[in-house]
């Protein structure tokens, strides 16, 4: 009961918090599993597995989370077990034996696990080495017959530390442990080992695993060309294979490759002076047919939610503060842990002492109207100030396209050269992808 209880409540409220995403094969595996995770933001990381499964997870965390309070709390009432860290405690490292029994046992009786292999949250582009306590926990339960499946899962923020900020869980083919159990018990060094980088392959298939952060707005604009020029929607897997070909293109032909990016960015940079989202916006044909209804619906739907909007900003505008406030001298990696854990706390107590007012200032009735309309107030509001922002683009481009036909035409003759040489870029590089993958 108490694991589902939190499940639900942090799952919420990530949701809440971040706008999330969810790209899986199929169902969540039963069985033994392994979910192995890259770890770029902090606590946010382990809470996003309660959105990927119903299944109850038990986690392996840092030790000193323990000793925290509220969050040590929570990690042993979800039954989470403790890792030892030599930069923590070097006296306390023999404790990991017991913790990874514990683990093996776990996997076993048929449970589900969940670790970060890295072994420590960081703000890195690029996967940090693997530690082998994930293969020795999964080689350890399949030795005693268990069919442990190691399952990876790409984390990819497109912000991390923002409000309502995108993050994408990817998650990768399952890797059967038994095929790398090893014949000879002499060689189980190298089965850890094999496994290790398998595990850290198959990490790198649901990540971006940038050489260098620079590369994001570029990788990020060839996937929006190349869809504009495909005619289909943005795609998270071919967004790393773009990140892939990135840096064997760098390395390959650094020429072309240093004149292309500044193309590209010469691009971006004047679709940023017109307020484009992208090159489907230049595409953009305005007729009074569309304009009208556009208009229309947005007058009406700005009239009867404004003054529920002013409302959710008048009672809400204070704690929505606190957060940014209170994340201000974290690092980037726990930045996010900070806003999300402080915004939880402020938001309870705001939603207490809101509901305390109403009924001391009205009757128990406008406390208990308070209560009930508290939550779907700030959803609103949370939702109406998201669709402003996108109105108050959508009407900027038109201002600054719409009437100037010459701007528009030139800027999307541009973007069909470069979406042009981004799909003839693909063409090239795509069987030197494939080579890479299948070496």
């Amino acid at each position: 009961m108490f694991y589902a209880c939190v499940r639900a409540v942090v799952a919420m409220c990530l949701r809440f918090f971040y706008r999330v995403k969810v790209n899986a094969p199929g169902a969540s595996p039963e069985g033994p599993v392994l979910f192995v995770g890259n770890h770029p933001n902090g606590l946010i990381d382990p809470g996003l597995v309660f959105i990927l499964t119903r299944r109850k997870v038990t986690f392996l965390a840092k030790a000193p989370l323990f000793r925290m309070p509220v969050i040590g709390w929570l990690l042993k009432g979800l039954d989470a077990l403790p890792v030892y860290r030599k930069q923590d405690d070097p006296t306390k490292m023999g404790g990991n034996e017991g913790t990874l029994e514990a683990a093996r046992g776990a996997l076993l009786q048929g449970r589900a696990i969940t670790i970060f292999p890295e072994g420590k949250s960081h703000s890195e582009p690029a996967l940090a080495e693997l530690k082998t306590g994930a293969a020795r926990i999964a080689l350890g339960a399949a030795k005693q017959g268990a069919p442990v499946r190691v399952v990876p899962v790409g984390l990819t923020y497109a912000q991390k530390h923002v409000f309502r900020s995108e993050v994408l869980i990817d998650v990768g083919a399952p890797i059967e442990v038994s095929a790398f159990l090893p014949a000879d018990p002499s060689a189980d060094s190298d089965a850890v080992r094999a496994l290790t980088e398998r595990i850290a392959e198959g990490l790198r298939g649901v990540t971006l695993n940038l050489a260098q952060w620079e590369d994001l707005p570029l990788v990020q604009l060839a996937e929006q060309l190349y869809s504009f020029r495909q005619g289909g929607a943005l795609d998270a897997e071919r967004l790393r294979l773009w990140a892939r070909g990135v840096q064997l293109f760098r390395t390959n032909e650094p020429d072309r490759f240093a004149e292309l990016r500044a193309h590209l960015a010469a691009f971006q940079r004047r679709m940023a002076l017109v307020h484009a989202g992208g090159p489907e916006d230049l595409a953009l044909v305005y007729r009074p047919g569309n304009v009208v209804p556009f208009v229309v619906k947005n007058l009406l739907a700005l009239v009867l939610g404004l003054p529920l909007f002013v409302l959710g900003v008048v009672l809400f505008g204070l704690p929505y503060q606190v957060p940014r406030l209170a994340a201000r001298r974290a690092e980037l990696d726990v930045q996010a842990t900070v806003k999300f854990l402080s915004g939880f706390v402020v938001g309870l107590v705001w939603w207490a002492a809101l509901t305390v007012a109403a009924s001391v200032w009205g009757n128990g009735a406008w406390g208990l109207g308070t209560f009930v309309a508290a939550v779907p107030l700030a959803l609103f509001t949370l939702y109406f100030s998201e669709r402003w922002e996108g109105l108050k683009r959508d009407i900027d481009v038109f201002f600054l396209l719409g009437n100037r036909a010459r701007l528009k035409a030139l800027l999307l003759t541009e973007g069909e050269r470069l979406a042009s040489e981004v799909e003839r870029l693909a063409g090239e590089y795509r069987p030197l992808l494939d080579a890479s993958v299948r070496s």
